[in-house]
């Protein structure tokens, strides 16, 4: 058995991964309403993981047109193109994306911004999904949220970033204390990035108990 992604959040026994579903495919719903794809789209999954565990990889899951899409990821999910016949994988860095300006109709990239590192390196994200595709859609945990999903800790998270850095440091979690690992942003962060790289987005955030939990974002060239 292949290891899980390091990337991947703790598990609270069967709960943890029935509430990223629950999240991950409202907002995925979301987005078919919106967008409203049809199978002629050309669609880019940008940040595929090689975790196998249901609530990983969803968009494969879920999109009805597997023909018609194409993963990309730093990590080995060459298996998804067994799972789900038609899909293309392609191994390489979001950040620097193999293909022509406006290659495809959708980029999509869930919970990746954060873990690409500086705000530099988000930013480079954020121009090559633009660059590659019409419209680009991203999601990522929202920092102000009570919880922080990563490593399930509340609160602390919203303190200064050094702060919360040193507290994973001490209690044994170096992997994600690291910036290159986890970077976690706010609406406001992300607004700042989009006016700097020129972009703009719409906001179709997600809400779970009332509260802003996933930041989602319809990004596009100005």
């Amino acid at each position: 058995m292949k290891p899980q992604s390091q990337y991947i959040a703790p598990r609270l026994a069967g709960f943890g991964p029935k509430l990223a579903w629950k999240v991950r495919s409202e907002i995925y719903s979301n987005l078919i309403k919106k967008l409203r794809p049809n199978p002629e789209w050309r669609v880019l999954d940008a940040g595929v993981t090689s975790d196998r565990t249901a609530d990983s990889n969803f968009f494969e899951r879920l999109y009805p047109y597997p023909q018609s899409l194409i993963a990309i990821g730093l990590e080995d999910a060459s298996f998804l193109e067994k799972q789900y016949p038609g899909i293309k994988f392609i191994l390489a860095d979001v950040r620097k994306i193999p293909f022509e300006d406006n290659s495809f109709d959708l980029a999509f990239c869930s919970a990746v911004i954060e873990h690409v590192g500086s705000r530099q390196e988000q930013c480079k994200l954020l121009q090559e999904l633009a660059r590659v595709s019409k419209i680009a859609v991203i999601t990522t945990p929202n920092r102000f949220f009570p919880i922080e999903f990563h490593t399930l800790t509340p609160f602390l998270h919203w303190l200064p970033v050094r702060f919360f850095r040193h507290f994973l440091t001490l209690t044994g979690r170096e992997f994600f204390a690291a910036e290159k690992n986890l970077n976690l942003l706010s609406e406001s962060d992300i607004d700042a990035m989009l006016r700097q790289c020129n972009l703009a987005g719409e906001k179709n955030h997600h809400y779970l108990l009332g509260l802003k939990s996933n930041l989602v974002y319809y990004i596009s060239n100005r």
